[in-house]
């Protein structure tokens, strides 16, 4: 997706697609700035995949009971999902971090610091949202519309729609938090990195490239406004 000095691509974080595309890119169209939806601690995670050495006490304390639950079952789905198609979680972002370096482009981190969204959910996850995931896990071994996708391949524009319109329903405060704050914290610096009038690639998680640029024309109307 473009906009102005601006590429997204979109990824799936298990995807060999998503490598090969990230890897493409970078290399035959050499953009000025890399920027990835990844925070220093993420980088520093994915870099250095030591469980050992995690100290779950302190990211306990830090982020909350239901922001550490979360955050390790994520981690234990990616996991597994990673697995099942050999591509270890978030390899396209470390494969656009390595060939940005490798070809002496500047890499800039755009997402909000996870610990800042993990207590953000913690304090934000409601107990109708807890009874709906009980609910959800419990049906969906019976569910007749089972909902299935290419894990090899990035999900198209009309599955990504269709389940983020029912996070939004069914998990308000999850979809505000996991996705409405941090697309507008990646718009905001996006936004900024843009005035530099630099060729721009960003590379995140497939379903925000849409709100992200419809959020940076906003914010450029709101200059505008001001201006005059």
């Amino acid at each position: 997706m473009n906009y102005k000095n601006l590429t997204i691509i979109g990824t799936s974080h298990i995807s060999k697609e998503s490598i090969d595309s990230v890897k493409s890119f970078i290399e035959n169209e050499k953009p000025s700035i890399v920027a990835l939806e990844l925070d220093y601690k993420r980088v520093h995670a994915l870099l250095h995949p030591n469980p050992a050495k995690k100290n779950h006490f302190y990211t306990l304390k830090s982020v909350g009971v239901k922001g550490f639950l979360f955050s390790l079952m994520g981690e234990w789905a990616e996991k597994k999902l990673g697995k099942m198609v050999g591509v270890k979680p978030g390899t396209e972002m470390i494969t656009a971090l390595k060939t940005a370096k490798k070809n002496g482009i500047e890499v800039v981190l755009i997402d909000q610091d996870i610990e800042i969204t993990l207590r953000r959910f913690s304090k934000t996850l409601s107990w109708r949202e807890r009874f709906n995931f009980i609910a959800d896990i419990i049906k969906s071994p019976f569910s007749k519309n089972k909902i299935t996708f290419d894990l090899n391949k990035v999900p198209s524009q009309e599955m990504i729609n269709y389940l983020v319109s029912e996070v939004k329903k069914r998990y308000p405060n999850v979809y505000k938090v996991l996705i409405e704050e941090r697309n507008d914290v990646m718009a905001r610096r996006l936004y900024n990195l843009m005035k530099e009038n630099k060729k721009i690639l960003a590379v995140m998680g497939a379903g925000h490239e849409e709100e992200i640029i419809g959020l940076i024309k906003k914010i450029e109307k709101d200059k505008e406004k001001i201006k005059s």
